[in-house]
């Protein structure tokens, strides 16, 4: 009878340790992918939407992207006062003596732009891209990039308008999403002697990766709420893949087709030696 009884205890364990493992993976995807946070109204008006409804009034702000870790702080107070405002409390991650932790108990987390290879090289020092990914994936802590820290939560920054100015130990991004962005794109008309444009950059791009490649026209950002993924703004964004013609589509399209198939977890073990 004791054997019994220790049995049905093992399964109840078991079935409770699945579940919430399970459950762990399934928490709801919350990410927003912008160009910038300018003047535009209608993108303000989502950003704080985008953190009110999943109830987040903290945020914790990355500006690793910034070239100069002297003007951290300045960046941080003109985030909180230009962007979010009073009903939000803006947290520079430089301000805390362990980023990981910091990223551990984050309500929320807002990377801004600059250059992408600086952003990705400082978050893989920093151990952050996998801590991240998890607190976004399976935590459903909600994200919100712009410009670079859009890149970053792609599959890869291989298709940044940014100069390598340093080298990150890996090209792969936080693979939030499995598409690939170009930020800040625009449409250059052809000129004489043979001009290449950034769609040639692109094209290039699609020959020999597998993964879409979302031009994102400024005044546009994508809303992914878990395997949903919609595309606003004022503008369209453009679709480069390897076997089509680049498609345009205008804002509120439903792009979860970008969704597929699921993300994969980061082939990188240990991010820092």
């Amino acid at each position: 009878m004791k054997f019994v009884v220790k049995i049905f205890w093992f399964a109840v364990y078991v079935c409770l340790l699945y579940s919430s493992q399970l459950l762990g993976t399934l928490a709801k995807r919350q990410v927003l992918l912008l160009n910038s946070l300018g003047q535009i109204r209608s993108e303000h008006a989502l950003v704080t939407e985008f953190f009110t409804k999943n109830n987040v009034t903290e945020i914790l702000y990355i500006p690793y992207a910034r070239v100069n870790a002297s003007y951290y702080n300045m960046y941080t107070e003109m985030t909180q006062h230009a962007l979010f405002g009073e009903n939000f409390t803006i947290l520079g991650i430089h301000t805390f003596s362990d980023p990981v932790e910091a990223v551990k108990s984050a309500k929320g987390i807002y990377c801004s732009g600059g250059n992408s290879f600086v952003l990705l090289k400082r978050l893989y020092e920093s151990n952050l891209i996998n801590t991240i990914r998890k607190r976004v994936l399976e935590d459903g802590m909600p994200y919100m990039g712009s410009s670079a820290g859009s890149n970053v939560a792609t599959h890869s920054i291989q298709t940044t308008n940014d100069m390598p100015i340093v080298y990150p130990p890996s090209f792969d991004g936080m693979n939030l999403v499995p598409f690939n962005i170009n930020p800040h794109y625009v449409d250059v008309t052809p000129g004489p002697r043979g001009f290449e444009g950034r769609d040639d950059r692109i094209r290039e791009f699609t020959v020999l990766n597998d993964t879409p490649v979302l031009a994102l026209r400024e005044g546009t950002l994508v809303m992914i709420d878990d395997d949903k993924a919609t595309l606003h703004g004022h503008a369209n964004a453009l679709l480069f893949t390897r076997d089509a013609e680049p498609q345009d589509y205008e804002p509120e399209s439903d792009l979860s087709f970008l969704l597929e198939p699921p993300i994969k977890p980061l082939e990188v073990e240990s991010e820092v030696e």
